[in-house]
C-alpha cells in the first residue's frame, strides 16, 4: 500500500473525526445501528468518500430508511464546517447490512 501524503493524512484525520462523531450520534438515535465505517480513495477525495451505517437486521434497516436524508445532510454539514464540499450529498452516506469486510 502506498504511503499517504501529508495532505492525505489530514484528510484521513478529518474523515475519522467526522465518522466517529456521526457514529456516536447515530448509535444513540437509531435503534439497531451497529457501527459506522467508511471507504475512501484519498487521491479522489472528497468525491470517493462513502460512509456506511451498518445495521443488525433488515427490520432495523427498514425502520431507519426514512431518516437517511437527515443523516446525509448531517454528513454534508459536518464536512462543510471543515471546508469540504460534497457535490452530491446523497452519494456519500448509505444504510446497509454489510460490514467493512463484506
Amino acid at each position: 500500500m502506498k504511503k499517504l501524503s501529508a495532505v492525505q493524512v489530514k484528510q484521513q484525520a478529518l474523515v475519522l473525526n467526522i465518522a466517529d462523531k456521526l457514529e456516536a450520534q447515530a448509535i444513540a438515535e437509531i435503534p439497531g445501528m451497529l457501527q459506522c465505517w467508511f471507504d475512501v480513495e484519498y487521491h479522489l477525495f472528497p468525491g470517493s468518500l462513502l460512509l456506511c451505517f451498518q445495521f443488525e437486521n433488515e427490520q432495523a434497516l427498514a425502520a431507519a430508511n426514512p431518516d437517511l436524508l437527515k443523516w446525509q445532510k448531517r454528513l454534508s454539514a459536518a464536512l462543510m464546517k471543515k471546508g469540504v464540499v460534497l457535490k452530491n450529498m446523497r452519494k456519500h452516506l448509505i444504510f446497509t447490512l454489510k460490514g467493512p469486510e463484506d
